[in-house]
């Protein structure tokens, strides 16, 4: 048997290539691909509005990036002091906020992490990440999620994506939903199984609001309003 030589070999790997399906390759910027989900929800919708509560990074674990590059537009909330740095170099469109969101408007203490997406103002949730190192506990100022979207006239929003370590349903409650009424809302939920999900409070209240839940990554929820 003749082995081929070296470019023969390179035109028979080449035309293997050329030989595979073209176009289902995709890059999410997201932790568990929540980006390309949400591609697939807006589809070629080429303008729209989101609002990213614990947004985190422009590019990092980005729910929003895909649909930013798209030419959408938002308002990116993180508590974390600095965080808004790289938003305001990436995302100057964008309405780019540090602080924190709550029930009522009131200062908390924010705990940074030597690893930023574990950033949280839930005391217990900090002490759970022994593997980390606790950087410093900020005071941060907080306002509740309506307030923050009147303050800058932001009424009709198509999403609303929520990843604020373990204060995802007091961030919902402060919508205001009948001013707001976002199209698409995806919140972190640490619930493995749908049955869970289905249990849980924060599911029966976007069920009350008119939602369904459309779809689960590991630990992120996805609800589209039936109206």
């Amino acid at each position: 048997m003749r082995l081929p030589t070296l470019e023969g070999a390179r035109v028979q790997v080449q035309r293997l290539r050329d030989a595979l399906p073209t176009g289902h390759g995709r890059t999410s910027f997201a932790q568990e691909g929540e980006d390309l989900i949400l591609d697939r929800i807006f589809g070629v919708q080429r303008d729209g509005i989101y609002v990213d509560v614990g947004a985190h990074h422009p590019q990092r674990f980005s729910n929003t990036l895909l649909l930013h590059r798209r030419g959408w537009r938002g308002v990116n909330i993180d508590a974390t002091p600095g965080s808004m740095t790289e938003f305001r170099r990436h995302r100057p469109r964008d309405i780019n906020l540090e602080i924190g969101v709550t029930a009522k408007a009131e200062t908390r203490d924010f705990y940074v992490f030597d690893e930023s997406a574990l950033n949280t103002f839930d005391a217990v949730r900090a002490k759970s990440f022994e593997q980390h190192v606790v950087r410093r506990v900020d005071k941060v100022r907080c306002l509740p999620l309506s307030a923050i979207l009147r303050e800058h006239a932001i009424a009709a929003i198509d999403l609303l994506t929520v990843d604020a370590e373990g204060f995802d349903f007091e961030v919902l409650q402060t919508l205001d939903w009948e001013t707001s009424r976002p199209r698409v809302v995806l919140s972190e939920h640490f619930s493995r199984d749908i049955e869970t999900v289905i249990a849980s409070e924060l599911h029966a209240f976007m069920r009350a609001r008119g939602y369904r839940l459309l779809a689960k990554t590991f630990n992120s929820l996805f609800y589209q309003t039936d109206l």
